[in-house]
């Protein structure tokens, strides 16, 4: 029975799971706000740093963290694996009874965890979070967020609330379900909302980054947003297979009133009619061919079978 107490008493009421890339300039004023909320809400607690292949001595600093700390954990991947994988990377090592998943650059306020937690303790397995408005996002980075999630919505048998973050809580049951999910392609916002369980959403005001610029460029964004369609839906193809009968069907039409004419001797020599329906009908099969491409690029990433990350190194400090 005091084996099972003792146990009980190691396992931390929450692990804060924190992706890491390039940012040395951020971690030490997250760290120095983190903890003083950690401290007051729980008597046990654990931050998994995870620095997925940064060139600045971001992971130096954790170092530092957990020689001062014992709380403070981290883990680095042997290269840049991409924000997704690094989330999943930590939600590996995390033991908490809860998990809380946030970014290094002060836009997830450390002061909503308190609220995350009270939405646990009322019975929910998942409490996500939603962006009412970031304070230096641009008008072009809003714009196409919003059309995103319209876009993904439409396109997907799931929904995902428009401006949704990946700064949430999960219960020990929900982290457990995601972590059996073996896609290499990772959209977490659509997989948590796929899991199902207990979930509701928080709104918050996202303040702007402590320092340094976001590592989204229009490549990555394109990039993140792709692999949220064509993981979620399989509409795509099906819209390529009716632009396909579209065309199709026109060509049809059109090939009888071509007939038609020539029989009533009012055919036209031209070259218009046939460049514009060459360049209709080759564009829509470029795109259609695109289309399959990305889903075909993703079976061949499923098939390889090859692991999510490799971790270089590790830091914990063990006390005696």
């Amino acid at each position: 029975m005091s084996f099972n107490n003792n146990v009980m008493k190691d396992i931390p009421k929450i692990s804060v799971v924190i992706p890491l890339f390039n940012e040395e300039n951020n971690i030490r004023q997250l760290y120095d706000e983190l903890i003083p909320v950690l401290t007051k809400l729980v008597n046990n607690y654990e931050i998994i740093f995870v620095d997925d292949g940064s060139r600045d001595g971001s992971f130096e600093i954790v170092k530092q963290f957990s020689l001062e700390n014992k709380s403070i954990k981290g883990i680095s991947l042997s290269r840049n694996f991409g924000h997704q994988i690094a989330l999943t990377a930590g939600l590996h090592q995390a033991k908490g009874e809860t998990v809380i998943t946030m970014d290094a650059d002060l836009q997830h306020p450390p002061n909503l965890i308190p609220e995350l937690y009270k939405l646990y303790k009322n019975g929910y397995d998942i409490v996500n979070t939603i962006r009412l408005d970031t304070a230096d996002a641009g008008i072009f980075k809003k714009f196409t967020s919003n059309i995103f999630y319209k876009l993904l919505n439409y396109l997907s048998d799931i929904k995902i609330e428009p401006a949704s973050a990946d700064f949430r809580l999960m219960s020990r049951k929900a982290v457990d379900a995601f972590i059996s999910i073996n896609e290499k392609d990772r959209f977490t916002r659509g997989l948590v909302s796929w899991m199902g369980f207990k979930q509701v959403s928080l709104d918050y005001f996202a303040p702007p980054r402590f320092a340094g610029k976001s590592k989204y460029t229009i490549r990555r964004m394109f990039s993140f947003g792709l692999d949220g369609i064509t993981s979620f839906s399989s509409k795509p193809l099906r819209i390529s297979f009716y632009f396909g009968i579209s065309v199709f069907v026109f060509g049809i039409i059109y090939a009888i009133f071509a007939i038609i004419n020539y029989f009533h001797g009012m055919v036209i020599p031209g070259w218009t009619s046939n460049l514009v329906s060459i360049l209709l009908i080759g564009g829509i099969q470029l795109v259609s061919i695109g289309i399959i491409g990305e889903y075909i690029a993703r079976i061949f990433n499923e098939v390889k079978a090859r692991p999510l990350y490799f971790i270089k190194d590790k830091v914990e400090r063990i006390d005696n």
